[in-house]
C-alpha cells in the first residue's frame, strides 16, 4: 500500500541551515513538502544557507528562510505571520533542532563555571523555545489536525559529559515538553515525539570539549559500527510524517542503530 501524499505541505525547521536541521529539510523537500527554515547565520555561513535554499528549489518546493533568533518572542511572532500568508492551510510538521547554549561546567572558579544567565539561555534556547513556538503556532491556527511536532533530543538528556551539564537539562527538560504537549495537543489530534538520535558528526558536536573521544566511543559501542548520521534522521522523519504515522506520539524516538541500548 503506497503512504498518503504530502506533497504541498509545510514544514517549520528551527535550525534549518545545518546538521539534523538542514538533512531534514532536504528530505522533506524531496516528498514535495514546502520549507519554512528559521537559523541563525553570521555573514561567512550565509551562502551555505543559500545553497539549501537553491536546493530545496531545485526540487520543486518552496523555501522561505528567515536568519533570527527563533528564541527571540518578536521574531516568532513576525515569521509566523509571514508563514501563515504563504502556506494557506498551515503547517504540517514543526521540527526543534535548535544547538545553542553553554558549554560551561557547573563547579569551577568564577569565570569559567556556568552562570545563571547561561544557564537559563541554554534552557530557554533548547528546551522551553519549543512550548513558545507551540502555543504561538496554535494561536494562529497554523497547527492542525494530523500535524506533527518533532524535537531533536540526545542521550545527554540520561548521561552526563563534562561541560555539557546545561545541555543535558535542556535535553531532559524537552523530553518532559513533548510529554506532556502530547497530552494537551491529543483533542487536536497533533502528535508530538521527542528524537534521539545517536552521536552524530555536526557543527554541534564539534563545539562540544572532548568530542573526538565521544565519537570514538559512540563507534565502538554502536552495534552498526558507525556514527549516525544526519540522513538516518532525515529519512525515518520523511516516513513519519505521513498521514499513517499520526497515532505517534508521546515518545522519545531512537534513531542511532542501537546505540544507546549497549551499556
Amino acid at each position: 500500500m503506497a503512504l498518503s501524499n504530502v506533497k504541498g505541505r509545510w514544514a517549520l525547521i528551527l535550525g534549518a541551515s545545518s546538521g539534523f536541521g538542514e538533512a531534514i529539510a532536504l528530505k522533506l523537500a524531496s516528498l514535495g513538502m514546502n520549507i519554512a527554515g528559521v537559523h541563525l547565520d553570521r555573514k561567512g555561513t550565509l551562502p551555505h544557507v543559500e545553497e539549501v535554499v537553491g536546493k530545496i528549489r531545485g526540487l520543486g518546493s518552496k523555501a522561505l528562510y528567515f536568519n533570527a533568533n527563533a528564541a527571540d518572542a518578536g521574531k516568532r511572532a513576525d515569521i509566523i505571520q509571514e508563514l501563515s500568508q504563504q502556506s494557506g492551510g498551515g503547517i504540517h510538521c514543526l521540527v526543534h533542532s535548535l544547538a545553542f547554549g553553554s558549554l560551561k561546567p557547573f563547579i569551577g572558579e568564577a569565570g569559567s563555571r556556568i552562570t545563571q544567565d547561561q544557564m537559563n539561555m541554554t534552557l530557554d534556547v533548547m528546551a522551553n523555545s519549543l512550548v513558545y513556538w507551540t502555543q504561538d503556532l496554535m494561536d494562529a491556527k497554523q497547527l492542525r489536525k494530523g500535524s506533527r511536532i518533532y524535537a531533536m533530543t540526545s542521550s545527554g538528556s540520561t548521561r552526563v559529559w563534562p561541560t555539557y551539564g546545561a545541555v543535558s537539562s535542556a535535553k531532559a527538560a524537552l523530553e518532559s515538553h513533548c510529554r506532556q504537549l502530547a497530552l494537551e495537543l491529543a483533542p487536536w489530534q497533533v502528535s508530538v515525539n521527542a528524537v534521539r538520535a545517536g552521536v552524530t558528526d555536526t557543527p554541534a558536536l564539534r563545539k562540544i570539549p572532548g568530542n573526538e573521544e565521544m565519537v570514538e566511543i559512540a563507534t565502538k559501542r554502536n552495534p552498526w559500527g558507525r556514527l549516525t548520521t544526519p540522513q538516518d534522521v532525515a529519512d525515518t522523519l520523511a516516513l513519519l510524517v505521513h498521514d499513517e504515522g499520526s497515532f505517534l506520539t508521546g515518545n522519545v524516538l531512537g534513531i542511532d542503530g542501537g546505540e544507546d541500548i549497549v551499556g
